[in-house]
């Protein structure tokens, strides 16, 4: 799962939701003034992932920043960034490092904050495996969903900073079939995310080790953040710092309240109808948090100057990114961070 994957109803139905959302907006206007609308697209179906903006909106957060967000989630199939390059969406959950590759591309989208301050992609190996160490790797075979996005850009790191390349590993691109290529012996380790793949193993009661893919010290690639076309960002601050005020609020409850947030989050994910499907969530969302924790010393939601720099660095050394010119410092701003 990378951030696109990181994670529809009848015309009747959605048409009296219209209809009801217009009549609750009208009262709303009478109450205490009118919300300034905000599309927020979601860039996988719905998902526990996603839990600060459930949170957000089921707790009246973004109500009361004086927001009226629209939680759109994407179809697994639909590009990153394309409803928010045809202004269908004016904020996009994304990874830092997608951003980056897509302003490379002439995409118009800027990194508003980020919300993993620890990357989430890993090595996955099997327990009794004889690879104890990211240097460890050399000779073995390695499967990953495809030359692309966050588990790909994680091998590339984990081989670079171990002063390795694709040519000391056999990758093999397996789809997202991760736990099968494993389990089977087809591969000798997968790249994952330490909050999802990792726990989907635990819970198949297949034990494995996780193995970081750079430094704590060293960190080369930005996860999951929010971006904002450059309109938006120009135009709407006021809105965006409500955004990222909301979304700072959901995360403290989320810290105090796991059951009370996946509670909200089934309200939200069809899937979650089931104690066992709740568990599973749980045991996500508690790998997910100490993600979730900002720099040291720094607000939530800081984007890390030096990790972004490095960053660039790393996808142009790499050939990660596109023919148009980029910077680290055009590609984030912290002007809309709650501040500490």
């Amino acid at each position: 799962m990378n951030t696109t994957s990181l994670l529809r109803v009848t015309a009747g139905i959605g048409a009296a939701a219209a209809l009801v959302a217009g009549l609750a907006a009208c009262q709303g206007d009478d109450a205490g003034g009118d919300l300034e609308s905000l599309t927020v697209g979601l860039t996988y179906t719905p998902n526990v992932q996603f839990a600060p903006f459930y949170v957000a909106e089921k707790l009246g957060y973004f109500e009361e920043a004086g927001l009226d967000v629209d939680l759109r989630h994407h179809g697994e199939a639909e590009e990153l960034f394309g409803a928010l390059a045809s202004d269908t969406e004016q904020v996009v959950f994304a990874g830092g490092d997608e951003i980056m590759q897509g302003r490379s591309t002439g995409i118009d989208v800027t990194s508003i904050g980020t919300l993993y301050n620890t990357y989430p992609a890993v090595l996955i190996v099997p327990e009794d495996s004889p690879i104890h160490s990211a240097a460890d790797v050399r000779g073995h075979t390695i499967g990953t969903p495809g030359p692309y996005g966050q588990t790909y850009f994680a091998l590339l790191s984990l081989l670079q900073t171990n002063g390795l390349t694709v040519s000391d590993v056999d990758i093999q691109h397996i789809g997202y079939t991760q736990q099968a290529a494993l389990t089977s012996g087809k591969v000798d380790g997968v790249m994952g995310f330490v909050n999802n793949d990792a726990v989907q193993f635990a819970e198949a009661g297949f034990p494995v080790r996780t193995i970081e893919v750079m430094p704590a010290d060293h960190q080369q690639l930005v996860g999951p953040a929010i971006g904002a076309t450059q309109a938006t960002v120009d135009t709407r601050g006021e809105a965006l710092t409500g955004l990222m005020t909301a979304l700072a609020r959901a995360l403290e409850y989320m810290r105090s309240d796991t059951q009370g947030t996946i509670d909200i989050a089934a309200e939200y994910i069809p899937t979650l109808g089931t104690d066992e499907a709740k568990a599973s969530a749980l045991a996500t969302l508690e790998a997910t948090l100490p993600l979730l924790e900002p720099y040291p010393g720094a607000p939530q939601f800081e984007n890390d100057a030096e990790v972004w720099s490095a960053m660039a660095t790393f996808m142009a050394e790499q050939r990660l990114l596109g023919d148009v010119a980029v910077t680290a410092e055009e590609s984030y701003t912290n002007a809309f961070v709650p501040s500490s």
